[in-house]
């Protein structure tokens, strides 16, 4: 196996294992919410305490990166955030939770800019799509690690106990980063137009702004989905948790799929219009399903087609800002992403509480089709060596 693809693998592995800690507290809301007395608006603001800590920091290890290197960025950060979840697992209190989380999410987002950053710099671009398919199926395998072992590990000890599952995972990759990570050969300027921001026209900005509408149902389907089957269908904590990590294989394949896809038509954005609509109208599905299986048929569309297009704004962002913007732009990427994610969770509970999950998820299909209008379509591969 060649080295690119080595590191590959460990990044993978690398975002799955701070994935599994920083978003896998929705997993254990049933947990937390018996055990600190929490509503449901409550809970959902606790578990995406993280993602503000991911939010803070994210454009600050892009640079890092940038400056420093994948390896020295990445093996700070999965340290620092096994620490922080190992810390959390100890405290007691809601507010010393919710402070060791962001701290856990200050540190992972390193992992984020690094690691695509990684993995971006070791591929050409025939196949980069491929790649980073492959890398962004560790969200999938992270939160299908987290809702296979969490909930169980949650009934039988508690969620503290539970968290030292994560923690200690990252603190084992830490090693594993510190030891076999390469950082990948950066090209020297050639000219100093290479080296000028990418911001000067308005396409990065509607990458992003496109993806980070698109996590809206994505952090929904995540967030909400094994409260809503306990509450809405009468599932168990565990068996919910089951078939949601078997769920997430599913969209860690839709995710290398969507890759291929935009390399053989020669365009990352095409594939994220289409995939956008197609969001929308399983957000429909599962609004007007009832309490039938055609709403559980709904939720899993989304849980598996509203992840298949964060390769494809990632790559599609590190090739456009080129090789010497790439940390900066994935860290703005991603910050909008996470904005996004830290905003919807608290707002959609407040709605579902208020008005039912019907009209709540009717409101959350405008996302994914305000996305597909705002996607820059035009834009074809770019070589970033």
């Amino acid at each position: 196996m060649g080295r690119r693809w080595w590191i590959l693998a460990i990044a993978v592995a690398a975002q799955a294992a701070v994935t599994s800690l920083v978003y896998g507290l929705p997993f254990l809301l049933p947990q937390l919410r018996a055990e600190l007395g929490l509503s449901l608006t409550e809970g959902g603001t606790l578990a995406v305490a993280p993602v503000l800590g991911v939010l803070v920091a994210l454009i600050a290890w892009g640079a890092a990166t940038d400056r420093f290197g994948e390896r020295i960025v990445m093996g700070i950060g999965m340290a620092g955030t096994g620490l922080a979840g190992l810390a959390a697992a100890a405290t007691t209190g809601v507010a010393g939770l919710v402070v060791l989380m962001i701290v856990a999410g200050v540190f992972s987002a390193s992992i984020t800019s690094a690691s695509g950053r990684a993995v971006l710099g070791w591929f050409e671009a025939s196949e980069r799509g491929l790649a980073m398919g492959i890398r962004q199926t560790c969200t999938p395998i992270g939160v299908g690690f987290a809702a296979l072992v969490l909930p169980a590990a949650g009934e039988a000890w508690g969620y503290r106990a539970a968290l030292l599952v994560p923690a200690a995972l990252c603190l084992s990759l830490a090693v594993v980063v510190a030891l076999w990570l390469v950082d990948p050969p950066r090209p020297a300027a050639r000219t100093v137009t290479e080296t000028r921001s990418p911001y000067r026209t308005p396409t990065l900005w509607r990458v992003h702004t496109a993806s980070a509408l698109l996590v809206g149902p994505q952090f929904i389907s995540s967030t909400f989905a094994l409260t809503y089957l306990v509450t809405e269908h009468g599932w168990s904590a565990v068996t919910a948790g089951v078939v949601l990590a078997i769920v997430q294989i599913f969209g860690a394949a839709g995710r290398i799929g969507a890759g291929v896809w935009s390399d053989r038509v020669g365009s990352r954005m095409r594939p994220m219009r289409i995939i956008a609509v197609a969001v929308a109208a399983a957000l429909m599905i599962w609004a007007f399903g009832g309490s039938s299986w055609v709403a559980v048929v709904g939720l899993v569309a989304v849980l598996v087609i509203s992840v298949t297009d964060n390769g494809l704004a990632f790559t599609a962002t590190a090739e456009l800002a080129g090789p010497f913007w790439a940390g900066r732009a994935l860290g703005i990427q991603n910050t909008g992403q996470n904005a996004m994610a830290l905003a919807i969770a608290p707002l959609f509970a407040v709605v579902v509480t208020a008005f039912g999950w019907p009209l709540a998820l009717s409101l959350a299909a405008a996302l994914p089709l305000a996305a597909a209008l705002i996607t820059p379509v035009g834009q074809r591969l770019v070589s970033t060596r």
